[in-house]
């Protein structure tokens, strides 16, 4: 196989066996996001781990917001009238 194509039939088993995914799932990813979720991707730090995930949230805890509670998210009114 040439250096620059990829082995589909090995990327549609890890993809639809190895990871669980639903064909529409596997066919909207991207081959980079493919790679990322089997643990590829080359230059990444690999999976995390339970020591870093304690590492980071020491580094960024979870603090109380200040202030007063944002209210709730609307959008534009479409009502026939306008409002």
């Amino acid at each position: 196989m040439s250096k620059n194509r990829f082995d589909w039939p090995a990327l549609m088993r890890a993809g639809l066996h190895g990871l669980g995914l639903a064909p529409d799932a596997f066919w909207r990813l991207t081959p980079v996001e493919l790679m990322v979720m089997l643990g590829g991707g080359g230059q990444g730090a690999g999976p995390l781990n339970r020591a870093r995930l304690d590492e980071l949230a020491r580094a960024y805890p979870d603090t109380p917001r200040t202030g007063p509670k944002p209210g709730p998210v609307t959008g534009p009114k479409t009502g026939a009238t306008g409002e």
